[in-house]
């Protein structure tokens, strides 16, 4: 039997304790995720890489996790999530020394590829243990709640590492080093928080095989959901990596578009916490079409706005951000057809799926900034992707009312 049972947990205290711990090495992750954008210039000038080949290496790891996220859902239903997190930790901070190190393009790429072999162990682990340890309303807040890391770790990478972090570095590779330090430091927390709390442990006696994810993917919903996860990371990848570019392309100082870039994730932050727990399951096919709309509307905004109209548009893109992926996975964890043995096998099709989109956003970016020299193509290629998520989410809601 799988440990998912209220009465596997010690107390709440020890689930909010298990939660925070998670919660650590996903802001980690964050960071490291994030660590590249405010210092692009830097390191394309230190390593003399163009706008094609730098959108491929920061989607190089994305393209890694689409390849390992289905078998890693199935290793943390075998191992469980305090082994599978605390493992994540070390490959993130393993990135982080190896791009920290990197001598040219080809070192880099390596670099950030080996992020995605950590990545899926941590997005699936995640909402695991989260399926594992709380149930009704609490499981929404839950899930609100530890979106934050990723969104804080993003914050202090886009906001502080130009006026605080660099100049205690020395240089981008020091501040490589540091954000590899904290995943490391993380990784061991989580251990200790984790221990004696069963329910982190969510491990499965029952054998994984083909026929699972098979028997998964014969639910029209699901695959639905898979496409929404495909737009909804091609959105937040390809802004999570370039945003900080745009703004310094629009005139804006590299200290000021890191604080502006980090508007997005700081709103995004405050909406995972508020937004999810009302999110009953009538109500969320028809908010994750909103915030599609929302996504539509502001990829338009960074193309064409300024000062205020900007301002507002980068607050509503951070609502629309910080919410769409917590809302489309409590859709699929909440599926009669995804038992909470199977949670780990889902998040990896759910986050294999996104991933895809993961690597197209950044990728497709650089390419199209050398192919026009501007961001208008990508922004409005990015309101493109918006509009059909929209469409494909209505229709969803009208084949599962």
């Amino acid at each position: 039997m799988t440990d998912t049972t209220p009465h596997s947990v010690p107390s709440s205290a020890a689930r909010w304790r298990a939660l925070f711990g998670v919660w650590l090495v996903y802001a980690c992750f964050g960071a490291m995720m994030a660590s590249i954008a405010p210092l692009l210039p830097e390191i394309r000038r230190d390593l003399g890489i163009g706008s094609t080949m730098m959108g491929f290496i920061m989607g190089a790891w994305p393209l890694v996790y689409v390849f390992v996220a289905i078998p890693a859902g199935m290793v943390l239903d075998r191992i469980g999530t305090r082994a599978g997190l605390f493992v994540a930790a070390l490959v993130i901070a393993l990135s982080g020394v190896l791009r920290a190190t990197a001598d040219g393009a080809g070192d880099l790429l390596v670099a950030v590829a080996i992020f995605g072999l950590g990545g899926p162990l941590v997005s699936t682990g995640a909402p695991k243990l989260i399926a594992n340890l709380f149930e009704g309303p609490a499981r929404g807040t839950a899930m609100g709640v530890y979106v934050t890391g990723p969104a804080i770790g993003g914050i202090v990478a886009l906001s502080l590492t130009h006026p605080v972090i660099l100049p205690l570095a020395g240089d981008w590779r020091g501040v490589m080093l540091i954000y590899a330090g904290a995943a490391a430091a993380s990784g061991l927390a989580w251990l200790g928080l984790g221990r004696g709390v069963r329910g982190s442990t969510g491990k499965s006696t029952q054998p994984m095989s083909l026929s699972s994810v098979k028997t998964l993917l014969r639910e029209p919903a699901v695959l639905m959901l898979l496409g929404a996860a495909v737009g909804i990371f091609y959105i937040n990848h390809g802004l999570n990596n370039w945003l900080p570019s745009i703004l310094r392309a629009a005139g804006m100082e590299p200290g000021q578009a890191g604080r502006w870039a980090a508007i997005p994730t700081l709103v995004g932050l405050v909406a995972a916490l508020t937004l999810p727990r009302f999110a009953t399951p009538a109500r969320r096919l028809p908010i994750l079409a909103g915030l599609f709309a929302v996504a539509f509307v502001t990829s338009l905004v960074l193309l064409l706005g300024s000062g205020p109209v900007l301002l507002a548009g980068l607050t509503l893109q951070g609502f629309a951000r910080g919410t769409m992926i917590t809302i489309a996975m409590l859709i699929l964890v909440d599926r009669p057809e995804v038992p909470p043995d199977r949670v780990g096998l889902a998040g990896g099709l759910f986050f294999s799926a996104a991933e895809i989109g993961g690597m197209l956003g950044p990728f497709s970016f650089g390419l199209l900034l050398d192919a026009t020299g501007s961001f208008s193509a990508p922004l409005l290629t990015l309101a493109a992707i918006s509009a059909v998520m929209v469409a494909l989410t209505l229709w969803l809601r009208r084949l599962h009312p």
